[in-house]
């Protein structure tokens, strides 16, 4: 497909199309139709953490395709008990039991199910900033954009500000959050409240919204409210488990074990592949009230072999040791770019996930998306795909999370040309 076919015969979903088709993808690179090599900062969309196309993956689904890739809903197939397996050995806390589905935001929609289901009430708190999917119930609790436009969200969902410390939601705060905002959301919730409090969801740490890392003891203190009204905490780590941040899940970094844990990018590899975790407590009350999520993918054999293998790769190669080791090293060179660059306003992150955000001066912190963008535009010609917010608040706001695999010549790399890009856009040369 053309360019200009391709302008011609999709229907455009929010992401600008780049001009250049890609025919090809290995590790760390992406290949466009001449040949040229484009380093991939953002793991594709966050999703080939392992990098792309990488050989436990091939060889997953080919043997899939030598034995089942689809089967009929109610059939299992030995990747699928063993993927929940071994899920269960490893999930935070009293979690045992997982809904093995393909995308992110349908975890996030069963996962919400079985929170009205099991507390038998129906309010959702989300946070703003946040991006859960783009099916009814995510989207509704999806708050960095998408809600323009498309008529009543779901009843009973509300909102409280992120803990944004360079930009404090309720002018409170600057450089260090020390949680008003959390009091003074839920003091909101509750004002707008009909009595009928199920869950809130949340990201550990937000990537949409601008990569914002909450402070020590924040979703302790979220879960202790979410007692005190007898509600669910679901916690979203489709971008941070299993290695993003230097540990299978941003649970056991933070230390806090949610009610429902659901997971997708990191899983699959580059292959739609999702899990909604719960209590075997939860998951048998749900059960005996006729819990219902069937779909046409659920339980699928093929993504559920490609789990597996990513976590044979996670845990043979030290990946987790691994990101921590290499994200000091990015974390390290984002920071002396950032003192050779005003237009860098603030460099924040954990393990190999990091937000960039650029501002027109560091006083007024007021967001430059439009030089960001053209320094986006700047990498890509130089060979580095990045990964600017467009949408939302935080339009203004790399996202840098390279494969788990990039080793330090990559990074170093990357990061040399995105201190060129900046140069050339700063000076006006592009």
């Amino acid at each position: 497909m053309t360019a200009t076919a391709q302008d011609e015969h999709l229907i455009r979903y929010g992401a600008q199309f780049s001009p250049w088709l890609i025919e090809r993808a290995l590790g760390s690179y992406v290949y466009d139709g001449d040949g040229r090599a484009i380093l991939d900062f953002t793991s594709g969309q966050m999703c080939s953490t392992l990098g792309h196309n990488h050989p436990r993956i091939v060889d997953a689904v080919k043997a899939s395709c030598d034995g089942a890739i689809h089967l009929f809903s109610g059939m299992l197939s030995p990747p699928v008990v063993d993927l929940a397996r071994r899920l269960a050995a490893i999930l935070p806390g009293d979690m045992s039991k997982s809904l093995l589905l393909s995308t992110g935001g349908e975890a996030n929609e069963a996962a919400l199910r079985m929170a009205k289901l099991h507390t038998g009430k129906w309010e959702v708190v989300g946070m703003t900033g946040s991006w859960h999917g783009m099916t009814a119930g995510a989207a509704s609790s999806t708050y960095v954009a998408g809600h323009k436009g498309y008529g009543p969200a779901m009843p009973g969902t509300a909102a409280i500000p992120a803990p944004n410390a360079y930009r404090c939601p309720i002018r409170h705060c600057q450089g260090t959050c020390d949680m008003t905002c959390l009091d003074v959301g839920f003091a909101m919730v509750d004002a707008q409240s009909s009595g009928s409090p199920a869950a809130v969801i949340a990201e550990p740490v937000q990537s949409s919204g601008g990569v914002i890392v909450p402070p020590e003891g924040y979703l302790q203190r979220l879960k202790e409210k979410c007692r005190e009204r007898g509600m669910l905490l679901i916690l979203d780590e489709a971008q941070t488990a299993f290695g993003r941040l230097g540990a299978n899940f941003a649970c056991d970094v933070f230390g806090v074990e949610p009610d429902i844990l659901t997971l997708s990018k990191t899983l699959g590899g580059g292959v739609p592949l999702a899990a909604t975790c719960t209590t075997a407590a939860i998951e048998e009350d749900c059960h005996e009230k006729g819990f219902l999520h069937l779909t046409s993918h659920v339980s699928d054999p093929l993504p559920a072999a490609v789990g597996l293998a990513v976590l044979d790769v996670i845990e043979e190669e030290g990946l987790n040791a691994r990101a921590l080791e290499i994200g000091a090293h990015l974390k390290a060179g984002l920071d002396a770019i950032q003192q050779r660059h005003e237009v860098i306003g603030d460099v924040r992150g954990l393990g190999m996930l990091y937000g960039v955000e650029l501002v027109k001066d560091r006083h007024s912190r007021e967001p430059d998306a439009e030089r960001g963008a053209a320094i986006t535009r700047r990498c890509m010609e130089l060979g580095l795909s990045m990964n600017i917010v467009s949408v939302g608040g935080m339009a203004a706001v790399w996202r840098i999370a390279p494969p788990l695999t990039a080793g330090r010549e990559e990074i170093d790399k990357g990061l040399d040309i995105l201190d060129t890009a900046i140069s050339d856009v700063v000076a006006g040369r592009a």
